[in-house]
Formats: C-alpha cells, structure tokens, sequence
C-alpha cells in the first residue's frame, strides 16, 4: 500500500538516514542499554541529554521520560488528580490515557471531574464558576486525535488568568509539528506556551518511541519520585533515546521538513476540497460499517487510510483518519484525493 494516510510520522523521519545512523551507532556502543527502571540502574546519559533537549523544547525547568505516552498520562493524572480539594475540567475529546489516568485519582481519592464540551469555553467557564474545589486542573490535548482541531489557546490562558487553575496539556500530536513560525495560513501558536505542564510523545512526529512530560522541577521531581508507571516500568533502550534526539536535531536544523508537511496539508484541502487544520484529517462517514468499507477500497487502490470506529470516536461518528506526512509527495496525495473520488467518500 501507498505511504499515504495511516500513520503518525508527522515529519517521516523514523525512517531517515541521520535517525537511523543515529540508531546503529547507539546499539553498536551499547546494545539496549540497561534493562531496569530508571531509578534502580537505567537513566543513562542520554537519556538525561534527551530530558534536558525536550525541557528546552517546551520551555519549561525540567522533564521526565516515559515509556510511552500512555505511561506518562496515566503517571500525571493518576497522581495530580488526587485529592478531596481537587476537581479536574476535562475536555470531552481527551485521549483515553488521560481519561484512564482521571480515573485512577478517582478511585484512590474523592477528587471530582467534570467534563466540559469539546473546545468549548463558555461551558469551560461556567464549570469553572461552579466549583469550591481549592485546586482546580484544566486539561486538554493541545491538537486532537481523531479530529484534528486545537485547543484554544489564547482563550484557556484568559480562563486561567481569571480563575487561577493548573493548565495540563497532552501534546502528543502537536510536539515538533508546529514551530514558532507563521507557515501559510495555518493558525500560529508557540508550543502552546502558557501551559503549567506538558504531557508529549515521541512515537508520533520524532517518529521514534517513549512519553515524556515537561513541568517545573518540583513536579518533575514529584512524578521520579511517586509515578508508579516510571517507578516499576523499564527504562527505555538507548537506541530509542539516540532516535528520539536525532529527529529533533532534525527538526529544528531543516526547517523546510515541517514546511514540506505544511505545503502538503494545504495540498491535501485544496485537492479535495475537505477542511484541513492539521495533518490530522478526518473525513465523517457516520456508520461503521460505511467507514471499514470504504478503508479496504482504498487499501485495495494502494492507499492506507484506517477506518476510526467507536470506542475511538462515539456512535455515529465513524470515519476515516488521514495522517499527511513532510515523507509524502504532491502525486500521492493527488492520487489519495482522485482515489477518494472513485469510491464516492468526497465528491
């Protein structure tokens, strides 16, 4: 099948050749590395350069890495969810970890949360008004999953100066897909800069593997110290860490990759005609069974693009996820859309 349309490798740099000499040098030195938990015997030294350079990266005092990103949300909301004087305000859309991480507080604690509509503050806001709690936590995944929109930004940080809330923010999608620069017409934000802590990945656009979150050195210590998932969890090999830190060499070296990925999403709108705000694309086709058949009829026609089903997305909602990547070329995303057209999912 066609690279296009199924895979998170925003940047397509899991396959390029400074990654992966990056790779074959670090398991010749060092084969996996050590096979513990980070806090026993497996924080190497390139593990602390890597927490060092995604510190940096989102602008806060320290990080810590994860071995994945579920790892990571479960860590932060399983733990900073805690508590009687606590109530969370979470996006409806939230990814599942965050959700699983919530649910975990709740079981060990009487925290309470309270869900808010998709991206909308107003409804934020009078939750907000509502509450008694002393603390009150606001997270919301910075671009969405399976609908490719983002946070509101500018409105959370107004909403935060008024009510004095935490802001947490799953960053997984959006890490090294935006920068600090304008490109086209696209919405400009500065690595959602403002947030309290910043819950990221590195198996989608660093195309390699792990969780990290980045918060002041306070919380960072808090989670190597408390965070069961990083506690009792091996740490992560060597060569994964030599990938991760190789892609965002990478990324902030070649600033025309990330434009390429930009040019791309622009393409993929202006040759379908489907709204695209990210590379993230879904394309609505209601029933299930509408959306897994019209995946196998672009598999069939050389094209990837996984169907989304509930319990991913709610009843009614199925669709298919186009993930553009900067690896794509302009014919193959023509192709996608004149493939697209053949089977009748856009006219």
């Amino acid at each position: 099948a066609e690279r296009v349309g199924g895979r998170n490798d925003y940047l397509g740099l899991s396959n390029h050749p400074q990654v992966i000499a990056s790779v074959a040098e670090s398991v010749t030195r060092h084969g996996m590395g050590p096979r513990s938990s980070p806090l026993v015997a497996g924080h190497t030294e390139q593990q602390g350069l890597l927490s060092r350079e995604l510190a940096e990266l989102k602008g806060m005092e320290d990080a810590v890495i994860f071995s994945c990103g579920f790892a990571a949300n479960t860590a932060v909301f399983s733990l900073f969810g805690q508590g009687e004087d606590v109530e969370v305000f979470s996006d409806e859309l939230n990814h599942a970890s965050i959700i699983d991480g919530l649910r975990l507080a709740g079981r060990s604690s009487k925290s309470k949360v309270s869900v808010y509509k998709h991206v909308d503050m107003e409804h934020l806001e009078s939750l907000l008004q509502a509450s008694s709690a002393a603390r009150k936590i606001v997270v919301s995944d910075s671009l969405f999953s399976m609908d490719g929109d983002v946070a509101p930004m500018s409105q959370l940080l107004l909403l935060k100066q008024k009510y004095n809330f935490f802001l947490a923010l799953d960053d997984a999608h959006a890490s090294l897909v935006y920068s600090k620069q304008v490109i086209g017409f696209f919405h400009y934000f500065s690595d959602f800069a403002g947030a309290d802590l910043i819950v990221g990945t590195m198996s989608k656009a660093f195309g390699a593997h792990g969780g990290f979150v980045c918060s002041s050195q306070e919380f960072v210590d808090l989670l190597v110290n408390m965070a069961r998932p990083l506690i009792y969890s091996t740490a992560l090999p060597d060569p994964v860490i030599a990938a991760a830190r190789a892609s965002l060499r990478l990324s902030e070296d070649r600033p025309w990759i990330r434009a390429k990925l930009w040019n791309n999403v622009r393409l993929f709108e202006q040759t379908t005609g489907v709204p695209a705000r990210s590379p993230i694309v879904p394309i609505l086709l209601g029933e299930e069974e509408r959306a897994l058949r019209a995946s196998k009829e672009l598999l069939l026609l050389g094209f990837h693009v996984p169907a989304i089903r509930p319990p991913t997305v709610k009843p009614g909602t199925a669709r298919l996820r186009v993930a553009l990547s900067a690896a794509h070329e302009e014919e193959e995303i023509v192709r996608l859309a004149d493939a697209m057209r053949k089977i009748g999912v856009i006219e």
